[in-house]
């Protein structure tokens, strides 16, 4: 074997490592940046999470209130016909007093 043969060889020995170095570079830092994306887009989800069920107790909190509303006011109504009921029995009574006379 002569000497450029041997630093041919030794050269391609070094290349292959230096690829095989590099590539392996590459994916780390590939790799550091997508689980930093993907912290990014689990942060995201996570807020957008948030926002969402602030949104939903708050609509749960007006639905509630929108309850005790109704309520109030179907007691406030069934008071009114028992009023109504007394007012009819003292005008038929009223009547009938007028129709003896």
């Amino acid at each position: 074997m002569s000497g450029t043969e041997i630093f041919l060889t030794a050269l391609s020995v070094i290349a292959s490592v230096c690829a095989i170095v590099f590539g392996y570079a590459a994916f780390a830092r590939n790799r550091k940046k997508d689980e930093s994306e993907a912290g990014k887009n689990s942060g995201v989800m996570l807020t957008e999470l948030g926002y969402i069920k602030s949104n939903t107790d708050s609509i749960m909190r007006k639905q509630e209130k929108q309850d005790e509303q109704h309520i109030q006011v179907v007691e406030r109504l069934t008071s009114v016909e028992q009023s109504a009921k007394q007012a009819h029995k003292r005008i038929d009574r009223i009547e009938a007093q007028e129709k003896e006379t």
